[in-house]
């Protein structure tokens, strides 16, 4: 093997950690995170984020990022009125019809 061919080879292997944490930090992941932090339910959480993550522009996922820090308490879970108000409080009325559609399509 050349040295040069090491050397790339080496690099590919050093980046792999990498681009693994790069696919693990998805907007979908994130944002089912986030509504997690928040208090919704994981299985809910997962299911929301997955029909919304392709739906929302990355500045709309970016203001979903505050949902956490707005938790009333860690033991409590959010109820989705909660999540209505704190969803129309964003001013985002795309936002709020997403993450409806979404909720509705989760309940069941």
């Amino acid at each position: 093997m050349t040295a040069t061919a090491f050397r790339t080879m080496r690099a590919a292997l050093l980046l792999l950690p990498l681009l693994a944490a790069c696919t693990s930090l998805s907007p979908e992941s994130r944002l089912a995170a986030g509504l997690e932090d928040a208090g919704l339910p994981k299985d809910m959480a997962r299911c929301m984020a997955k029909r919304m993550a392709s739906k929302l522009t990355i500045a709309q996922l970016q203001k979903l990022q505050s949902l956490g820090t707005l938790r009333k308490s860690p033991s409590e879970p959010l109820t989705i009125e909660e999540l209505v108000h704190k969803l129309r409080a964003m001013g985002d009325p795309q936002i709020v019809a997403i993450s409806a559609k979404a909720t509705f399509s989760c309940s069941f």
